[in-house]
């Protein structure tokens, strides 16, 4: 890997080099634990018959998203149209925008990514149906719309069957547009505590789900595609016979939310994000300062955990700016400045937002270098 082009910065790591000599702070994957959570949740989903998409706003890199694509996935989902160039540029011409959007500079985008890509997209409303439809039929590209229901996010999609019904009908009036099926998303259910709460809570949604392709059977419109669910609920959701595909997105990192709960007959996914971190001042008694704060982790799942069995009793207690505070046992008097530390980030998702590379390993080596060329991207 070159030195990095901005200001001549030099970079983090190099192939073959140890962990402890990466600059930090600095994103992590652990390529072995990686490689067998990518593996896994292809199996299962081989194994129940169900198509995978991965959520790329987990990871927002092509390179993932190719190794996905390789290990057996339909293609990807992006929760925003920018978020999908990057994806699109690098080959991966299967994407699905599982969020609404509006506006005139939107729809632009969305026509411009069908040019390139099979792109299918999620309405709630019969004016975002109507504007796809002018603007596709005007540049001559062809759309995929899922309507979105409200399966107990209470966030967005449609909660009756005659507003799912008002949907279907606007989108047939597009002879630019086809109906695709059905976004069926309950993300509120994918942190329970308990296999059985989530199982349970998924059983709930699912049905839910099927009322709502009954009622579109009872007018003889069939769904080819129902798709939704999460990591925390993928197990459960492939085995309802309701869903045709799954959009789980961090099942390839895992984190310390996901790392809380309960796992039982899925296998067992291992925790492969991590960000590195230095102690940079150990000036005060029973704390020691390391280089990771908000600037470089994301805290709305909670802080932090340093990674376990490595470091003793270090406690990751506070995060500014620039800093993180840790608290050291009583009883410890190492002097640890210039120790090199991995933390597990509380949420995936955001975190991998603030860094623009990962820095791969296996073992104790660097092994590759691969960019997160998606993120930033929020429009």
């Amino acid at each position: 890997m070159e030195d990095c082009s901005v200001a001549g910065i030099p970079a983090q790591a190099y192939w073959g080099d140890p962990l402890a000599s990466v600059s930090t702070p600095a994103l992590m994957l652990d390529l072995d634990a990686f490689e067998s959570n990518l593996a896994g949740m292809a199996a299962l989903a081989r194994r129940h018959g169900v198509a995978l998409r991965p959520h790329a706003k987990a990871h927002k890199s092509s390179e993932i998203a190719k190794r996905q694509m390789a290990a057996g996935a339909t293609g990807i989902c992006c929760q925003k149209l920018s978020e999908a160039y990057p994806f699109v540029a690098a080959g991966i011409t299967d994407i699905h925008i599982s969020n609404e959007f509006v506006g005139p500079r939107k729809v632009r985008m969305a026509v411009e990514l069908a040019r390139r890509a099979a792109l299918s997209v999620c309405v709630d409303h019969v004016a975002q149906v109507d504007a796809l439809g002018s603007a596709a039929a005007e540049a001559g590209v062809s759309l995929v719309i899922l309507p979105e229901i409200d399966i107990g996010q209470g966030r967005c999609g449609v909660t009756r069957f005659a507003e799912l019904a008002a949907l279907v009908e606007r989108v047939s009036r597009h002879a630019s547009l086809r109906f695709g099926g059905l976004q069926a998303y309950h993300g509120g259910i994918q942190h329970e505590a308990s296999a059985e709460q989530r199982r349970t809570a998924a059983a709930v949604a699912a049905e839910k789900t099927a009322q709502h392709v009954a009622y579109l059977a009872s007018l003889g419109v069939a769904c080819p595609v129902v798709t939704g669910g999460g990591t925390g609920t993928a197990e459960f959701d492939m085995q309802t016979g309701v869903y045709t595909e799954i959009q789980p997105g961090s099942y390839i990192f895992m984190d310390r939310h996901y790392g809380g709960i309960e796992w039982q007959g899925m296998w067992q996914p291992r925790h492969s994000l991590f960000i590195a971190t230095t102690i940079m001042s150990t000036a005060k008694p029973g704390i020691a300062v390391c280089d990771v704060g908000l600037k470089g982790v994301a805290v709305d799942s909670g802080l932090p955990i340093v990674q376990p069995g490595r470091h003793g009793a270090l406690q990751y207690a506070a995060a500014n700016d620039e800093h993180g505070i840790l608290r050291t046992a009583s009883d410890d008097r190492r002097d640890r400045l210039g120790e090199q530390l991995l933390l597990i980030p509380g949420h995936c998702d955001p975190t991998a937002n603030l860094y623009n590379q990962y820095v791969c390993f296996r073992g104790e080596r660097v092994e590759d270098v691969w960019d997160i060329d998606a993120r930033g991207l929020s429009q």
